[in-house]
């Protein structure tokens, strides 16, 4: 078992004070920090070796090039894919762009799209634009009071009219695990393409998209310890082959002539113009450290620690937790309110200790009208989180309700 207790040291940014407080960092679900490994890797690119990829043959640009498939490698490893398979982006969204953008390509009007209630919204407007441009439908699978998704839900709304199913495998505000294989299977039935949004799931869990049998699989690079800029589809060969890019103009073409241009092989063929060099780089940077821990350890250790902070806060009178309470069924995001108070004031005063959460409708206004609320509070868990960083939010808690005379 790695020693987490050691690895706060390797993330400059907690070294600081915040309102002359320790700074306690409960919001990596909205991005994670960086460890000096992943800063020092961007620095060397730009201070050694700064050049475009896949295009001079100069040493400089031959070292880039080197870098940068090299972190394609790392990632397809990472998440069981081959090289071929996974398509570099500029952020999870865009990922999730492209993912739709390429399905939306095989859809027609009548057709549906089914979605949950707890996606994200990279994971809604996105298939809004699509359908509404082809006049397709979409549908959404509820939740249950406890947080899960509703599984009777989907099946009912999968039928022979539904083209793909794209859904989160990690809620963002509910910490839910979506059963991922089985939701494949219920697809399959229909004939079906699956979509997953990984974002808050490939940082904190294994992740093998051939045993899960998806046909797309997205992740962001920022929220796994990698830099802003950073973002990655996985998608079955096979579809890449067959469907068009998004994004068209140089990198992606293997000859131009004034009638016809003839696109390069996969992945490249998706990645038109300059790429993000070297947050990729950092990207395949953060893989390394992470692959070091050990991602059964890395899980291991936040249900540790969910587990630990549901039990705390479920004693604070007036707190609603929102989601699965056993921190087996979820990943490290809490989502909570207090009765009374804003979760803007609560986050504002809880900054003042130096504690860090989010506040706020967490890009899921769907789920937040199905929950009955307008926001919610969310503290999420990483690598460099403990049990006194819980204890700090616990307390910090108290004072809030002190603060706003709630006690």
């Amino acid at each position: 078992m790695a020693d987490f207790s050691k690895l706060k040291a390797d993330f400059p940014i907690l070294k600081q004070k915040i309102n002359s407080k320790r700074l306690v960092y409960l919001d990596s679900a909205a991005t994670s920090q960086k460890p000096k490994q992943v800063i020092s890797a961007i620095s060397n690119y730009y201070e050694t070796y700064n050049a475009n990829v896949a295009r001079s043959i100069h040493t400089l640009a031959e070292k880039a090039t080197a870098a940068y498939e090299g972190a394609r490698k790392k990632v397809a490893a990472f998440i069981g894919a081959s090289p071929e398979e996974i398509v570099f982006t500029k952020s999870g969204t865009e990922a999730l762009n492209l993912a739709v953008h390429l399905i939306a390509s095989q859809l027609n009007k009548g057709d549906e799209v089914v979605l949950t209630l707890m996606e994200h919204h990279s994971n809604i407007v996105p298939w809004q634009v699509a359908a509404e441009k082809v006049g397709a439908k979409l549908r959404f699978a509820d939740i249950l009071p406890d947080g899960r998704l509703d599984m009777s839900s989907l099946r009912n709304i999968v039928t022979n009219k539904t083209k793909a199913v794209a859904v989160v495998h990690v809620s963002n505000v509910l910490g839910t695990i979506n059963p991922i294989k089985e939701i494949v299977g219920i697809a399959r039935q229909a004939g079906a393409l699956v979509l997953v949004d990984g974002a808050q799931a490939a940082p904190h869990m294994k992740i093998n998209v051939k045993e899960l049998g998806v046909d797309f699989y997205t992740i962001s690079g920022h929220k796994m310890l990698g830099p802003m800029g950073s973002g990655v589809v996985y998608a079955k060969k096979e579809h890449l082959e067959k469907f068009p890019p998004m994004l068209t103009g140089g990198h992606m073409i293997k000859t131009v002539t004034t009638e016809k241009t003839t696109y390069d092989d996969v992945p490249h063929k998706f990645e038109a113009g300059t790429a993000s060099v070297a947050d990729i780089i950092g990207l395949g940077m953060a893989v390394d450290y992470l692959e070091n821990i050990g991602m059964e350890n890395v899980r291991a250790h936040e249900v540790e620690l969910a587990k630990y902070a549901l039990e705390k806060l479920s004693k604070i009178k007036d707190l609603e937790i929102y989601g699965p309470m056993d921190a087996e069924q979820k990943g490290g995001v809490i989502a909570f309110n207090i009765k009374g108070a804003h979760p803007h004031d609560v986050a504002q005063i809880l900054d003042s200790d130096g504690i860090a959460i989010r506040s706020g409708h967490a890009c899921a206004m769907p789920l937040m009208q199905r929950l009955g609320v307008e926001s919610v509070c969310r503290a999420s868990f990483y690598i460099y989180n403990d049990k006194k960083d819980v204890d700090a939010l616990v307390n910090g808690l108290e004072k809030v309700k002190e603060v706003l005379k709630l006690k």
